[in-house]
């Protein structure tokens, strides 16, 4: 069993994520289609999930930098891979304050 984990393992180092890296916004479209049609989320909980579309996009153009002008990859570049990941810090922050002032008006609906 130990063997299986860590040939398992090896194998995941190995492999090109690319192409599973581009394929997952086809679920991450269907999620937020189907969050758009939720009547109770408000609009700042459907932004912060559509940001992290967002920073995906970000990331990628950053990393495209990253390897055109330092031939590094972006987790290489340390204020460039900072200035990624404040976006996804962003759509998270964006997220928590959605759901704070949805259990907020829930709170007052209740009183």
């Amino acid at each position: 069993m130990n063997d299986f984990f860590l040939n398992f393992i090896e194998y995941l180092a190995t492999f090109d994520n690319t192409a599973l890296f581009a394929v997952s916004i086809i679920p991450y479209s269907i999620f937020l289609f189907y969050l758009y049609k939720i009547k109770f989320l408000n609009k700042i909980i459907k932004t912060g999930y559509s940001l992290t579309v967002f920073f995906v996009f970000i990331t990628i153009l950053l990393s495209l930098y990253s390897l055109n002008n330092f031939d590094k990859t972006l987790v290489e570049v340390d204020f460039l891979h900072g200035f990624a990941e404040f976006f996804l810090t962003l759509s998270d922050f964006v997220i928590l304050v959605g759901f704070i002032t949805m259990l907020k008006q829930i709170e007052v609906k209740n009183s």
